[in-house]
C-alpha cells in the first residue's frame, strides 16, 4: 500500500510518499526558516502564502518517484497547527483525493510524531510511553495499541520548544531558538543558576512559564556582561531534569518497557544523550530528520490508521488545538 502525505501545519512544507508504512520512497521538506527568521518567529499569514508556493513544487518532484495512479491513498496533517497553513494541505489533498478518486485520509500532526518511530529498523512494540516535545506540545502518551492511547500528562503553558525559543529571545539569539541554545550550553556551566525545575510535586503535568520568568529575572537584574552561555546550559538542564524526573515516574507506575521521544526538540542532543544515560535501552531516539516536522510521519500514521479502520469521518476539518 502507497500512501502520499503532505503536511503543512507551522513553517515546514512536506511530502513524502510511505509504502506498507515502513518505507519511504520519496521525502522532501521545504522550510521557512529563513524567511521567518527576521520576524524572531512564525508569521501566519506568511507561512501559508509559502505553503502555497511550495506545495505544487514537491508534489511535481514526487511524482517523479512514483505515478500517482499507483496510490492506494492521501494522506494529510489537518491539526493541530496554524489555521491557514493546514488548509493549504487539506485543500490540496482533498483536491488529490476527488481527482485521483482516492481515500483521503486526516492525520493530527500528534500522531504523525508518535508514529515516526515506526519508520525506524525497529519500530516499537506495544504497550509504550510516548513523550512528545515540540514547539506547541508537551504530552507523556501511553500508547497500548493502535487507536487505544491514555494522555497521562501534558503542559499547563508553554511547551518545551516554546520555552526555547522565548528564553533565546531574552537571550537576543537567532530563531528558531533551541538549536542556538543547544549550541551555547555546550560551552556554558549548567549549575551556575539553579533555576526552578516547576511541578515536581505533580508526576505527569508540565508547566515552563515560570522557567521562562526565572530566566527573565537573571537577564533584567544581572550588572555587567551577560553570562549567556552559562544561562543557557542551566536553562536546558533544568528542562532536562524535569522531563526526566515525569519520564521516570511514567515508566515505574506503567510498567513500560519502551519510551519514544518525539517531536522537534527530541533533536536536542544533549537531551536525547540524557535519556540514554538515564533509561538505557528503554529509550528509542530517532535521526533528527524524523523528530522534526516532516510528511513522512503523517503517511506512517496514516497507514496505521487506514489498515486498522480509524480514519476520521469525511470531510476533513483543520484544528489548531
Amino acid at each position: 500500500m502507497k500512501i502520499l502525505a503532505i503536511e503543512s501545519s507551522c513553517d515546514e512544507t512536506a511530502v513524502a510518499i510511505i509504502e506498507k508504512g515502513r518505507h519511504v520512497l520519496f521525502n522532501q521538506v521545504a522550510s521557512q526558516i529563513n524567511r521567518h527568521r527576521r520576524y524572531g518567529g512564525v508569521v501566519p499569514e506568511l507561512a501559508s502564502r509559502l505553503h502555497t508556493e511550495m506545495l505544487p513544487t514537491l508534489l511535481s518532484q514526487a511524482e517523479t518517484f512514483c505515478d500517482f495512479s499507483s496510490l492506494d491513498a492521501i494522506a494529510v496533517t489537518q491539526g493541530p497547527g496554524l489555521e491557514g497553513s493546514l488548509l493549504v494541505g487539506v485543500t490540496a489533498a482533498s483536491v488529490m483525493s476527488f481527482v485521483l478518486k482516492k481515500p483521503l485520509i486526516g492525520v493530527s500532526h500528534l500522531q504523525g510524531h508518535i508514529y515516526a518511530h515506526f519508520l525506524s529498523e525497529t519500530p516499537p512494540s506495544f504497550p509504550f510511553l510516548a513523550l512528545t516535545i515540540s514547539g506547541g506540545h508537551t504530552q507523556l502518551i501511553l500508547m497500548q495499541d493502535h487507536g487505544k492511547w491514555e494522555l497521562m500528562g501534558q503542559t499547563r503553558d508553554d511547551a518545551v520548544g516554546e520555552a526555547f525559543d522565548k528564553v533565546a529571545r531574552l537571550l537576543h539569539l537567532g530563531y528558531p531558538g533551541g538549536p542556538e541554545i543547544e549550541r551555547l550550553a555546550l560551552k556554558g556551566d549548567a549549575f551556575a543558576f539553579p533555576f526552578p525545575q516547576p511541578l515536581k510535586h505533580d508526576p505527569y503535568a508540565f508547566s515552563f512559564s515560570g522557567l521562562k520568568t526565572a530566566v527573565m529575572q537573571v537577564v533584567q537584574r544581572y550588572e555587567g556582561d551577560l553570562p549567556v552561555a552559562d544561562i543557557a546550559a542551566s536553562f536546558q538542564h533544568a528542562v532536562i531534569q524535569v522531563l526526566l524526573f515525569k519520564a521516570k515516574k511514567a515508566l515505574e507506575q506503567t510498567g513500560c518497557e519502551t519510551l519514544l521521544l518525539c517531536g522537534g526538540v527530541a533533536a536536542n542532543r544533549t537531551l536525547s544523550d540524557a535519556f540514554k544515560n538515564a533509561f538505557g535501552q528503554k529509550v528509542q531516539v530517532l535521526d533528527p530528520r524524523l523528530c522534526t516536522d516532516n510528511a513522512a510521519m503523517i503517511g506512517a500514521a496514516a497507514y496505521y490508521l487506514y489498515v486498522h479502520q480509524l480514519c476520521p469521518n469525511l470531510p476533513l476539518r483543520v484544528y489548531s488545538s
